[in-house]
Protein backbone atom coordinates (compact mmCIF):
# COMPACT_ATOMS: atom_id res chain seq x y z
CA UNK A 1 0.00 0.00 0.00
CA UNK A 2 1.23 3.60 -1.43
CA UNK A 3 1.64 6.20 1.90
CA UNK A 4 0.06 9.52 0.17
CA UNK A 5 2.35 12.22 1.15
CA UNK A 6 1.00 14.85 3.76
CA UNK A 7 0.83 18.45 2.85
CA UNK A 8 3.53 19.10 5.01
CA UNK A 9 5.77 16.53 3.52
CA UNK A 10 5.23 18.14 0.43
CA UNK A 11 6.09 21.50 1.35
CA UNK A 12 8.87 19.81 3.33
CA UNK A 13 10.32 18.56 0.03
CA UNK A 14 9.78 21.86 -1.96
CA UNK A 15 11.78 23.95 0.74
CA UNK A 16 14.72 21.22 0.94
CA UNK A 17 14.95 21.07 -2.80
CA UNK A 18 14.98 24.87 -3.24
CA UNK A 19 17.49 24.71 0.02
CA UNK A 20 19.97 22.39 -1.90
CA UNK A 21 19.28 24.39 -4.68
CA UNK A 22 20.53 27.86 -3.60
CA UNK A 23 23.35 25.97 -1.53
CA UNK A 24 24.45 24.77 -4.50
CA UNK A 25 24.94 27.72 -6.50
CA UNK A 26 26.50 29.30 -3.73
CA UNK A 27 29.39 26.61 -3.48
CA UNK A 28 29.44 26.13 -7.41
CA UNK A 29 29.75 30.03 -8.21
CA UNK A 30 32.68 30.92 -6.41
CA UNK A 31 34.69 28.49 -9.15
CA UNK A 32 32.48 29.55 -12.39
CA UNK A 33 33.56 32.96 -11.84
CA UNK A 34 36.91 32.27 -11.49
CA UNK A 35 36.54 30.67 -14.70
CA UNK A 36 35.06 32.87 -16.46
CA UNK A 37 36.94 36.08 -15.15
CA UNK A 38 39.83 34.01 -16.44
CA UNK A 39 38.93 33.95 -20.14
CA UNK A 40 37.22 37.57 -20.13
CA UNK A 41 38.14 40.71 -21.17
CA UNK A 42 38.82 42.55 -18.43
CA UNK A 43 37.34 45.86 -19.09
CA UNK A 44 33.67 43.88 -19.99
CA UNK A 45 34.23 42.09 -16.17
CA UNK A 46 34.02 45.47 -14.16
CA UNK A 47 31.48 45.17 -11.53
CA UNK A 48 29.03 42.42 -13.33
CA UNK A 49 27.89 38.70 -12.43
CA UNK A 50 30.19 36.57 -14.63
CA UNK A 51 27.59 33.53 -15.24
CA UNK A 52 28.80 33.42 -18.56
CA UNK A 53 32.74 35.09 -20.06
CA UNK A 54 32.45 38.02 -21.26
CA UNK A 55 34.88 38.74 -24.44
CA UNK A 56 36.33 35.77 -24.48
CA UNK A 57 40.24 35.62 -24.54
CA UNK A 58 42.58 33.10 -23.83
CA UNK A 59 45.49 35.35 -23.99
CA UNK A 60 46.30 34.57 -20.09
CA UNK A 61 46.30 31.15 -20.53
CA UNK A 62 48.75 31.69 -23.48
CA UNK A 63 51.25 33.50 -21.35
CA UNK A 64 51.28 30.98 -18.24
CA UNK A 65 51.59 27.68 -21.19
CA UNK A 66 54.49 30.04 -22.69
CA UNK A 67 55.87 30.80 -19.42
CA UNK A 68 58.85 27.72 -18.64
CA UNK A 69 58.57 28.69 -14.52
CA UNK A 70 54.82 27.60 -14.59
CA UNK A 71 55.57 24.61 -16.68
CA UNK A 72 58.33 23.40 -14.74
CA UNK A 73 56.21 24.20 -11.59
CA UNK A 74 53.37 21.97 -12.61
CA UNK A 75 55.75 18.93 -13.29
CA UNK A 76 56.84 19.71 -10.19
CA UNK A 77 53.93 19.27 -8.63
CA UNK A 78 52.73 16.10 -10.71
CA UNK A 79 55.74 14.63 -10.09
CA UNK A 80 55.32 15.13 -6.01
CA UNK A 81 51.60 14.35 -6.47
CA UNK A 82 52.10 10.59 -8.07
CA UNK A 83 55.21 9.53 -6.17
CA UNK A 84 54.96 10.56 -3.04
CA UNK A 85 51.42 8.81 -2.47
CA UNK A 86 52.42 6.17 -4.04
CA UNK A 87 56.07 5.36 -1.93
CA UNK A 88 53.59 6.98 1.25
CA UNK A 89 50.86 3.93 0.93
CA UNK A 90 53.92 1.32 0.16
CA UNK A 91 55.34 2.41 3.53
CA UNK A 92 52.24 2.64 5.63
CA UNK A 93 50.82 -0.18 4.25
CA UNK A 94 52.71 -2.85 5.59
CA UNK A 95 53.76 -0.69 8.85
CA UNK A 96 49.93 -0.93 9.26
CA UNK A 97 49.98 -5.10 8.64
CA UNK A 98 52.66 -5.34 10.98
CA UNK A 99 50.45 -3.19 13.91
CA UNK A 100 47.33 -4.48 13.34
CA UNK A 101 49.30 -8.36 13.97
CA UNK A 102 47.63 -9.46 17.13
CA UNK A 103 50.84 -11.53 18.70
CA UNK A 104 52.93 -8.45 18.19
CA UNK A 105 55.50 -7.82 20.78
CA UNK A 106 55.25 -4.15 22.71
CA UNK A 107 52.59 -4.19 20.48
CA UNK A 108 50.26 -1.84 22.34
CA UNK A 109 53.37 0.49 23.02
CA UNK A 110 53.79 1.02 18.85
CA UNK A 111 50.47 1.49 18.92
CA UNK A 112 50.41 4.53 21.64
CA UNK A 113 53.57 6.00 19.76
CA UNK A 114 52.07 6.40 16.44
CA UNK A 115 49.02 8.12 17.84
CA UNK A 116 50.70 10.44 20.09
CA UNK A 117 52.33 11.86 16.95
CA UNK A 118 48.95 12.57 15.92
CA UNK A 119 49.11 14.93 19.36
CA UNK A 120 52.18 16.19 20.06
CA UNK A 121 54.80 17.92 17.31
CA UNK A 122 58.21 18.59 16.98
CA UNK A 123 57.93 21.41 16.36
CA UNK A 124 58.65 24.14 13.06
CA UNK A 125 62.45 24.86 14.10
CA UNK A 126 63.67 21.53 15.52
CA UNK A 127 61.91 19.63 12.33
CA UNK A 128 63.74 22.75 9.83
CA UNK A 129 66.66 21.79 11.88
CA UNK A 130 66.44 17.80 11.45
CA UNK A 131 65.41 18.39 7.56
CA UNK A 132 69.00 20.71 7.09
CA UNK A 133 71.13 17.53 8.80
CA UNK A 134 69.93 14.88 6.40
CA UNK A 135 70.73 17.03 3.19
CA UNK A 136 67.14 17.62 2.38
CA UNK A 137 67.15 21.41 1.84
CA UNK A 138 66.94 22.53 -2.10
CA UNK A 139 66.45 18.85 -2.65
CA UNK A 140 63.08 17.51 -4.21
CA UNK A 141 62.95 14.47 -1.72
CA UNK A 142 62.12 16.81 0.84
CA UNK A 143 58.52 16.44 -0.55
CA UNK A 144 58.80 12.76 0.04
CA UNK A 145 60.72 11.65 2.61
CA UNK A 146 58.64 13.38 5.73
CA UNK A 147 55.41 12.01 4.21
CA UNK A 148 55.88 8.17 4.12
CA UNK A 149 54.06 7.65 6.99
CA UNK A 150 51.38 9.26 8.26
CA UNK A 151 49.85 8.27 11.55
CA UNK A 152 46.00 9.18 10.34
CA UNK A 153 46.65 6.94 7.56
CA UNK A 154 48.06 4.35 9.31
CA UNK A 155 45.26 3.88 11.78
CA UNK A 156 42.78 3.68 8.34
CA UNK A 157 44.85 1.07 7.10
CA UNK A 158 44.72 -1.13 10.57
CA UNK A 159 41.56 -0.81 11.35
CA UNK A 160 40.44 -1.94 7.86
CA UNK A 161 43.39 -4.97 7.81
CA UNK A 162 41.88 -6.14 11.40
CA UNK A 163 37.69 -6.56 10.10
CA UNK A 164 39.57 -9.24 7.86
CA UNK A 165 39.35 -12.54 8.81
CA UNK A 166 42.52 -14.35 10.43
CA UNK A 167 42.19 -17.08 8.60
CA UNK A 168 42.88 -15.57 5.42
CA UNK A 169 46.10 -14.59 6.28
CA UNK A 170 46.29 -18.34 8.16
CA UNK A 171 46.06 -19.75 5.31
CA UNK A 172 48.93 -18.15 3.08
CA UNK A 173 51.02 -19.65 6.10
CA UNK A 174 49.88 -22.90 5.96
CA UNK A 175 50.81 -23.41 2.32
CA UNK A 176 54.57 -22.41 3.34
CA UNK A 177 54.60 -18.22 2.62
CA UNK A 178 55.34 -15.69 4.96
CA UNK A 179 54.29 -12.24 6.38
CA UNK A 180 55.35 -10.32 3.23
CA UNK A 181 53.70 -12.75 0.63
CA UNK A 182 50.50 -12.63 3.20
CA UNK A 183 50.74 -9.02 2.74
CA UNK A 184 50.90 -8.56 -0.95
CA UNK A 185 48.81 -11.32 -2.25
CA UNK A 186 45.88 -11.20 0.20
CA UNK A 187 45.44 -8.66 2.29
CA UNK A 188 46.56 -5.59 -0.21
CA UNK A 189 44.38 -6.88 -3.03
CA UNK A 190 41.38 -7.04 -0.03
CA UNK A 191 42.49 -3.17 0.99
CA UNK A 192 41.16 -1.76 -2.17
CA UNK A 193 39.21 0.71 -1.04
CA UNK A 194 41.43 2.02 1.85
CA UNK A 195 43.92 1.94 -0.47
CA UNK A 196 42.07 4.66 -2.72
CA UNK A 197 41.24 6.61 0.14
CA UNK A 198 44.47 6.59 1.38
CA UNK A 199 45.96 7.78 -2.33
CA UNK A 200 43.03 10.02 -2.57
CA UNK A 201 44.44 11.66 0.47
CA UNK A 202 47.81 11.71 -0.10
CA UNK A 203 47.38 13.16 -3.83
CA UNK A 204 45.21 15.97 -2.64
CA UNK A 205 48.10 16.58 0.35
CA UNK A 206 50.53 16.71 -1.74
CA UNK A 207 49.33 18.92 -4.80
CA UNK A 208 47.55 21.50 -2.56
CA UNK A 209 50.63 21.50 0.09
CA UNK A 210 53.09 24.66 -0.34
CA UNK A 211 54.61 25.26 2.77
CA UNK A 212 57.10 23.09 2.20
CA UNK A 213 58.20 24.50 -0.66
CA UNK A 214 58.50 28.12 0.99
CA UNK A 215 60.26 26.67 3.91
CA UNK A 216 62.90 24.00 2.52
CA UNK A 217 63.37 25.13 -1.48
CA UNK A 218 62.44 28.67 -1.59
CA UNK A 219 65.93 29.51 -3.09
CA UNK A 220 66.10 26.83 -5.18
CA UNK A 221 63.64 28.32 -8.38
CA UNK A 222 63.68 24.77 -10.04
CA UNK A 223 61.79 22.85 -7.32
CA UNK A 224 59.16 25.43 -6.91
CA UNK A 225 55.83 23.71 -7.15
CA UNK A 226 52.43 24.93 -8.87
CA UNK A 227 50.94 25.88 -5.66
CA UNK A 228 54.01 28.03 -4.34
CA UNK A 229 53.78 29.99 -8.02
CA UNK A 230 50.11 30.71 -7.10
CA UNK A 231 50.63 31.64 -3.73
CA UNK A 232 53.93 34.26 -5.15
CA UNK A 233 51.30 35.50 -7.90
CA UNK A 234 48.70 36.01 -5.49
CA UNK A 235 50.55 37.77 -2.99
CA UNK A 236 52.53 39.53 -5.88
CA UNK A 237 50.85 43.07 -6.77
CA UNK A 238 53.26 42.00 -10.34
CA UNK A 239 52.75 40.46 -12.98
CA UNK A 240 54.78 37.25 -13.67
CA UNK A 241 57.91 37.05 -16.38
CA UNK A 242 55.68 36.07 -18.81
CA UNK A 243 53.52 39.37 -19.07
CA UNK A 244 57.03 41.50 -18.75
CA UNK A 245 58.15 40.18 -21.70
CA UNK A 246 55.45 41.88 -23.60
CA UNK A 247 52.23 39.91 -22.86
CA UNK A 248 50.21 42.77 -21.78
CA UNK A 249 47.18 42.07 -23.39
CA UNK A 250 46.46 40.51 -20.60
CA UNK A 251 46.09 41.94 -17.43
CA UNK A 252 47.59 40.22 -13.49
CA UNK A 253 44.47 40.16 -12.21
CA UNK A 254 43.25 37.68 -15.26
CA UNK A 255 46.51 35.59 -14.71
CA UNK A 256 45.88 34.67 -11.12
CA UNK A 257 42.55 33.87 -12.00
CA UNK A 258 44.30 31.17 -14.75
CA UNK A 259 46.87 29.86 -12.68
CA UNK A 260 44.21 29.13 -10.04
CA UNK A 261 41.92 27.51 -12.46
CA UNK A 262 45.13 25.20 -13.58
CA UNK A 263 45.61 24.01 -9.77
CA UNK A 264 42.49 23.16 -9.23
CA UNK A 265 41.81 21.40 -12.81
CA UNK A 266 43.71 18.48 -11.75
CA UNK A 267 42.34 17.59 -8.71
CA UNK A 268 39.18 17.81 -10.39
CA UNK A 269 39.74 15.46 -12.94
CA UNK A 270 41.46 12.79 -10.23
CA UNK A 271 38.57 12.86 -7.69
CA UNK A 272 35.58 11.77 -9.58
CA UNK A 273 37.47 8.44 -9.67
CA UNK A 274 37.97 8.06 -6.52
CA UNK A 275 35.58 10.26 -4.32
CA UNK A 276 33.73 6.81 -3.84
CA UNK A 277 36.17 6.04 -1.52
CA UNK A 278 36.63 9.47 -0.11
CA UNK A 279 33.77 8.88 3.07
CA UNK A 280 34.22 4.87 3.20
CA UNK A 281 37.62 6.11 3.67
CA UNK A 282 36.77 8.34 6.69
CA UNK A 283 34.46 6.56 8.04
CA UNK A 284 36.69 3.29 8.22
CA UNK A 285 38.84 4.73 11.40
CA UNK A 286 36.08 5.60 13.26
CA UNK A 287 35.11 2.36 14.13
CA UNK A 288 37.66 1.52 16.16
CA UNK A 289 41.49 2.56 16.52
Amino acid sequence: MVRRKTVGGVCFDVINGLFMCLLFILMIYPFLYVINFSVSTLSETTGTLLLLPKGVNFKAYAVLFQDDGVLHAFLVSVARSTIGPVLMLFVTGMAAYVLATPDLAFGKFFRAVFVLTMYLSAGIIPTYIFIKQYGLLNNFWVYILPNLCSAFNLILIKTYIESIPRSLQEAVYMDGGNDLQAYWKVIFPICRPVNAAILLFGILNQWNSFIDTQMYCAMTEKLYTLQYVLFNTLSSQTNIEALKSGAMASSGQTLKMAITVITVVPVMCVYPFLQKHFVSGIMIGSVKA
